[in-house]
Order: structure tokens, then sequence, then C-alpha cells
């Protein structure tokens, strides 16, 4: 038998798996659902220890050794021979929300459980095993302990925020499963409540390792069940004033219909499309961490091909492939199932933003956005006027050719037109300087509003034609918006805009750019073409050979690795299960039978062609059906009941983890990518904002060196990539120039020789100069005019006489010889919260009786005379006792 012994992260409490190594092809697993205490399970190992000895007292031949050590199961997996368990052997912490850890997996161990003494042998075993293996763990696959990263921060936080009344009768267990002596007085001291806890269902179409778990999901405690997701995920420190503002950005790749660029296209019969990829930006105040007490803001949206069945076909080995329509579908059958999906998860409105060609000499990319405008136009008769879908054509690339037009200030004006429609989520109501001083856009603002703050309602949904490049960009630019609204209803700006070249945009323009790359490199082969820089103009000379070099490197891995890949994926996510009797993988001509599921059998139910939705959709719109309160919703939760100081909900305790020995180097939170450290200039005087535009030689990073080495980083990168390459001199001004007509040669001698420094009057611009001798604007982060007023003039002769005199002579006769000097400085009324507070005494503060009682305690304690303790004190030391012991 193999034996998994699995403990909470303060190694007090223990669940114990059996696993049956007699069985050849079945998987046999027991669970006790019993939980242990650290000495229980050192005893019961003991006597397994003893017990499986050839001899008594031999300690060398011990039967039971430790095979490995991991942080969880990814799943059980069977090909033609006996089952293998996956397990986690190395992570690597990611991102944190609200205390909660995510984790991305580093690398993984397979075990064949099976003993060789009953081991059936099958020759293709070795390929599947090999092809399965080629799905890399290590690269992108993320996972939490306690966080649900298959839901979106506001599923998860409206479930926290269900009535109490709805929890309680929907408990399933209002005891602990073993008996505990302070049970019914730790239950009595908090008014009989207790403390509730929820559990959700994973949303499946995220989960990568469902298939995996099946095997032993309805037979083992759902502690052991660790879901996995796809994609990215990556966090960021926004220091204002020292006010740490986490940025985290998590994308979710769809495990329906999953697989690499021209292999999938489309939709499948479910309404599942290719390189469906649902993005969320989270921002929150970090120095509160608790969801119940501290600010959280998140927006979601959307890419996916676009919902038609259609394919381009790679054996003609061209670079753009011709797009063909496969199946006519006059009633939008395809594309209604993919947005009734979306209506039941995000609400309404729905909105389309199609990046495609529309003028083209050969009709191409074309095609498609004529069949995307039927499908819509069809679907929206039948939709209530205010819940239709909106589609918004808008072809990116005529619009970048063009000299006249700057693509990045057009996708503002629909971004922000975007974000006023659907809202986004916050968990605080408006501040009531919003209220006070009413913002014009702000109160434009859709979404739904509730009282403990905002809920975003409907989703943007983006797509070109193979969702990477361009769509990037888009989300980008409506990620920027949207961040702007997010920092106005957590206080910290105080108007909803954010310009380019600042700080926080640069560390979020990071974010993105690497975002976009992974998930090209995952859909596509490689990394991004065209990026935000390509878009603003700016991109240095160097960056166009970088970009033939990624579409040679897409059109490589499209032609020769795409279809190994493809394999790959359907294995691992149980799309093809390999049998007997059946033709093997390898064998199989297409895989379109598997993904089409009504290609092998016809549905016996059909859907509606005029009532397209789900039932009990509508009726909730602009709320999405999966976060409303009703009696469907609530089966998909497990709630518990907690004592107050379980270690299960101690927040403390899985954040700060006080049993563990830590160093500073390790700490992920002093790590991460830091807005002061990587991108604030260096100079001193400098304004510390992060919403202060910054001149492109200002900025905190060696822009020109680290660019060489990007491809590396972003693979090997721990929380960011590196920085973005300097825009042109143009481009200091908030609104984005598109003239990067700045001289290599100029650049260079004025690297040599010193900055330019922008000299500027009050009210007028001047033209950019060079000084040979620095500025003062460059050294003290202020402009000094030629000449001082007089009152300045008159303060700084105060000061340096008082600093002269402080030497010479004693307080009183300076008092006398300086007096018609000095009567104004020193009669000025002190700043400080010190009520005596000058160059020659300061005047402490007074301590309040409590606190000179406490302080009093304290030396006693140090002593060895301990006070007396109170009731609290006696429950709190039991509720430790019960935790830790019993």
């Amino acid at each position: 038998r193999y034996f998994l012994v699995g403990s909470n992260p303060a190694e007090t409490k223990y669940r114990v798996l059996k696993i049956d190594r007699t069985e050849p092809k079945d998987l046999v697993i027991i669970d006790d659902k019993h939980v242990y205490t650290q000495q229980e399970v050192r005893e019961l190992l003991g006597r397994l220890d003893l017990g499986n000895r050839t001899k008594i007292g031999q300690k060398g031949s011990s039967g039971l050794s430790r095979a490995v050590s991991a942080f969880g199961i990814v799943g059980f997996v069977r090909f033609l021979e006996g089952y293998y368990i996956v397990l986690i052997t190395k992570r690597r912490k990611m991102a944190d929300i609200g205390g909660h850890a995510i984790y991305k997996i580093e690398d993984t161990n397979m075990i064949y459980i099976p003993n060789d003494s009953v081991r059936v042998t099958h020759p293709d075993e070795a390929r599947y095993l090999r092809i399965f293996q080629n799905v890399d763990l290590s690269s992108n696959f993320y996972f939490s302990y306690s966080y649900d990263l298959s839901h979106s921060l506001q599923y998860n936080l409206t479930v926290l925020r269900m009535p109490l009344e709805t929890l309680r009768t929907e408990t399933t267990q209002t005891r602990q499963e073993s008996f505990d002596i302070f049970e019914d007085e730790g239950l009595s001291t908090q008014g009989g409540s207790g403390v509730f806890g929820v559990c959700s269902k994973p949303y499946e179409k995220y989960v990568w390792n469902g298939k995996l778990l099946e095997a032993v999901k309805n037979t083992v405690h759902r502690d052991w069940l660790l879901y996995i997701i796809h994609g990215f995920c990556g966090q960021s420190k926004l220091l204002i004033y020292g006010r740490p503002i986490y940025v985290t950005l998590i994308a979710r790749r769809s495990s329906k219909f999953a697989g690499t660029r021209f292999l999938k296209r489309g939709a499948n019969c479910e309404g599942d499309v290719a390189n469906e990829v649902e993005t969320e930006q989270i921002l929150y105040d970090a120095s509160v961490m608790s969801f119940s007490a501290g600010s959280y803001s998140s927006y979601v949206q959307v890419r996916g091909s676009v919902p038609l069945y259609w394919s381009q076909d790679i054996s003609t080995m061209m670079p753009k492939p011709p797009i063909t329509l496969d199946q006519a579908d006059p009633f939008a059958h395809v594309a209604a199932l993919h947005f009734d999906q979306m209506l039941q998860r995000f609400g309404s409105p729905i909105i389309i933003l199609n990046l495609v060609k529309e003028r083209e000499k050969r009709k191409h990319e074309r095609i498609l956005s004529e069949e995307l405008v039927a499908a819509v136009t069809y679907l929206n008769q039948f939709l209530p006027p205010e819940h239709a879908i909106i589609y918004i054509p808008w072809d990116m690339a005529k619009y970048t050719k063009s000299k006249l037009c700057n693509v990045l200030d057009r996708l503002n004006v629909i971004a922000e037109s975007v974000v006023k429609k659907t809202g986004f989520f916050v968990n605080r109501p408006d501040s009531y300087c919003s209220i006070l001083r009413p913002d014009e856009k702000w109160n434009e603002l859709g979404g739904y509003v509730v009282s403990t703050g905002r809920l975003q309602t409907g989703v943007l949904r983006t797509n070109c034609v193979d969702c990477l490049d361009r769509t990037n960009t888009a989300q980008f630019m409506v990620g920027k918006c949207a961040l702007a609204y997010q920092l106005y209803s957590l206080g910290l700006i105080d108007k909803p805009n954010l310009q380019f070249d600042t700080d926080a945009v640069r560390l979020f323009e990071e974010l993105y750019e690497d975002h976009g790359d992974t998930l090209s490199l995952q859909y596509g082969g490689s990394q991004l073409v065209h990026r935000v820089k390509t878009y603003r103009k700016i991109a240095p000379w160097t960056q166009h050979s970088k970009d033939i070099m990624q579409t040679l490197s897409r059109y490589y891995s499209n032609a020769f690795s795409d279809a190994d890949r493809q394999d790959s994926i359907n294995l691992f996510l149980g799309v093809f299960k390999p049998t007997e009797a059946k033709p093997h993988l390898w064998e199989l001509p297409t895989d379109f039978y598997l993904h089409h599921k009504n290609t092998l059998s016809l549905s016996q139910t059909r859907r509606s062609y005029t009532y397209w939705w789900t039932t009990g959709v509508l009726k909730h719109l602009p709320l999405p059906f999966d976060e409303v309160t009703c009696a469907e919703n609530r089966h998909k939760l497990t709630v518990k009941k907690f004592h107050k100081y379980e270690e299960e909900i101690d927040i403390h305790n899985e954040f700060f983890r006080p049993y563990e020995l830590s160093s500073f180097d390790e700490t992920f939170c002093l790590a991460m990518t830091n807005s002061t450290r990587d991108f604030m200039p260096k100079n001193v005087g400098i304004d510390p904002s992060p919403f202060t535009v910054r001149k492109p030689e200002e900025t905190g990073k060696s822009v020109l060196g680290n660019k060489s080495n990007r491809e590396e980083t972003v693979l090997q990168r721990k929380t960011a990539a590196s920085a973005p390459p300097p825009p042109s001199e143009e481009a200091v001004s908030s609104s984005s120039e598109d003239d990067s007509g700045t001289d290599k040669e100029d650049e260079g001698a004025v690297s040599q020789r010193s900055t330019p420094v922008k000299v500027t009057d009050t009210g007028d611009n001047t033209k950019i100069t060079e000084n040979v001798v620095q500025s003062t604007k460059d050294v003290y982060g202020v402009n000094l005019s030629d000449v001082p007023s007089e009152d300045d003039l008159a303060i700084y002769t105060r000061f340096v006489e008082l600093g002269q005199s402080q030497h010479k002579q004693d307080k009183s006769s300076q008092q006398v010889c300086s007096k018609h000097h000095l009567d104004r400085v020193i009669n000025l009324i002190p700043i400080s919260s010190l009520s005596q507070d000058n160059i020659y005494e300061v005047q402490p503060p007074r301590a309040d009786r409590k606190s000179i009682e406490i302080f009093h305690a304290h030396i006693q304690a140090g002593r060895g005379n301990m006070q007396p303790l109170g009731k609290d004190d006696f429950l709190m030391y039991r509720e430790y006792i019960r935790n830790r012991y019993l």
C-alpha cells in the first residue's frame, strides 16, 4: 500500500489516505475521514512501520519508507495499464489576495501505483506516458489552497456576503468531527452562532485537472481536492507615498475546446470557443488584509475566437491559410449557446469588440465579421432591448497604418464607453468625498450599486482572428481605463484618469505585456509580435527585427509542433481516453469528433430557436444568474460552522506563518516588483507619486540594457519581466504622441553629456533645451526662478542667523542681542504634535493612565510577577490547547 499523509500548514491536524497497490487496473482508495493530531499520526506510522518489518528488531528492513514529499495532488490518470498519481513537488508563490497565497507549479512527479508483481504490461503505455508528460505542468499552472481561482473575486466575495439565515439553513455540519470538551462553552460565548465557512463548487470550464480528479472526487474528503488553472498570474506592488497597493492580473484559460492556434478555431457544438481566456485585474490595499475589512476591487474581461463554425486548412503551408465556414448556422445555434454561458456568468450587457479587418482586397477576415453581425442581429431580436448584445466593429489594422489617426486615443474612447456600461466590482460604498465633489465620469458609471459597494454587470468580449496581438493591446487600454476608476473608488486619486509614462501605467503595461506573451506562447507558439509600444509608434528600430523573429517562430510552431501539443492537451484534459479495442490517439486522422459530441450521438432535446437562453437567466438580468441567491445556486455551496479560533480560518497564521523560520530574502511581498524600486527615478528630489508623468530618461530601470534579455526574462520571471523600451522625447506630454522621430545620434550625444531638461515657466511650455550643468529640476525636483522673492530671502536670512547664533551664545543672551532679528522666528507656532518643540527643548506628549498600567504590567512580568488572568484569557488558552493537542 501507499499511505498519503496530508497536513494543514501548521502541522497540527492530519488526514491519511490508503491506496491499494494490489489492483492492476482499478483505483482503490480508502479515506477514513478522521482528523488525526501529530501524536496520533506518529503512533499510526510507527505501528505500520513495525508491522511491515520482515523480522522484529531489524531497523534496516523497514517496510515503511518515505517515497516522496509533495505540496498537493494534481490527480490520478490511467492509460492502458494501471493508475498513476501526479503530485506537485515544487511550488513558487506568485500572488497574494487577502492573505490567500496563489502558487505556481514548478515541478511534478508521476508515480505508478500498482506493484511490479501485479503489473500487466502493454507495449503502447510508454508512448501514452510520453504524450501526457508533453503538457508541461511547470509552465503557467496555478493553484491555491484557500482561494477559488476558477471564480472571479466578485463571485467569491458575493458568496461570503450571503444572508446569514440562508447559511444557517444550508449548514451541513454544526459540530466538529471529533469530540471537543470546549465546544459547547465556546459556541455559547459567541452568542450560539459560531463562524460560518463557505466553500463553493469550482467553475468547471477553467479547471484543468477536473478529469484527473474524477476518479476520487466522491470517495475522498474535499480537503484532498486541489483544483488547478492554466493561464497567467502576476502581481506587482504600487507604492503610493508608502501605501502598498497590490495590482494583480489573473488569466484563466478555458479547458473546453482547448488547443493550439490553427488546429482550434471558432466554436464547438456546445458553445465553447477556442483560445477563450478570462482576464481579471484585482486591486487592493495591502495594508489591511481581510476580505471583510479590506478594500478590494476587480474588473473582468474576456477574449475568445469568433463563435461560429470556421477553420483554416494548414496543409497548404501558407502563412495565412484561407478562412472557411464549415457549417451553415442560420439560427445562430452555436453563438446562442456561447452567449447564454456568458449571460449566466457575467450578466448583461455583453459587449463584443470585433477588431478584424473590414476592408480587404481579397475577402479573408471579413467573412467572420459578416457572419458574426448576422448572428448577433438574429439573437438580439428575442432579447429585451435593455439587455441586448452590443456589437462594436473596429478595424484596428487599418487605423494602425494610417498616419493621421492615433490608435490608442481611439481605443481609449471605446474603453471609456465600455467601462461606463459594465461598471466594475468594489466591496466598499462610495467614499464621502466623491459625494461632496462628484466627478462627471463617476456619475455616469454603470454596473449595479448595492449597499456594500458596486458590482460589475456584463462583460467586454474582445476578438480578432487569433485573439493575440490586437486583442492584448485593446484589453490593456480597457484595463488601464478600469484601473483609473478602481484607484478612484479606493480614494487613491482625485480624478478617474491615468496618463501614459507614469510609474503606475508602466507597471500595469509590463504586467499586461507578460500576460500577452504568456497567452501567446500557449496558443500561438511565440511571444507577442505587436506590443503596446508598436501601436504607440514609439518602439525602437531593434523591435522590428524581433517582430520578424517572433513571426517566424510562430509559423514554425504552427507548422511542425502544434499537432503534438494538441494530442497532449486532448489526453491531459480527458477528451481522448485510451481503450484496448479502439484506435490509438496517434492513429486518428483528426480530433474533430472528440470535440464535437453531436457528431457521435444525436441530442434528444433540441433548444428553442427563439428562447435561446437558459430558464431563469432573463429574470435576474442585469445581474449574473450564477451570483443570485436561489435554490439552484445554493446546491453549489458547502457551508460549515467553525470555532472562532479554528486554525483553518485564521488568516493571520496563514499569511505570517509564525511556526516557520522565514527570511527576508524569501519573503514574497518584499521580492515582488515594486513601483518605487523598479520604476521610480533614482534622483532624490523627483516627485515620488506614481501618477506623475516621467520623461523617458527618468525611468527607474535601465530600460535599454534590460530589453536585450527580454525573451529569457519572460520565461524565467518571478513576478514581472523586464522594463519597456524608452519612449521618444516627444512623448513627455500626457497624450500619446505618435511621432518617434528621435535621432539616434542625438540620443547618444545626450547620454554622454547630460540629461535634456524641460525648462518650464508657469503657464508656458517652452522647447526642450540642453544644459551642460545639471539643472535644479534634476537635482532637487523643483524649478528655481532666477531671483528669489523678498519674503523668501527674509525667511532664509532669519534661518541663517538662527543657526549662527545657536553655537555662539546661550539662549538668554541671544534673546537680548537678537530680539529684533529673531522675534518672528521664536514666536512661530510649532507644527509638531509635541507641545514644546524647537531646537532648544522638546517636551514629550503625556501618556494616559491605561498605557502606563500596561507598561507597569509589562515590567512586572519581566520580573516574574504575573497579573491575574481574565475570563477571555482563559477561553483563548483553552481554544489554543484544543486546536494544538486535542
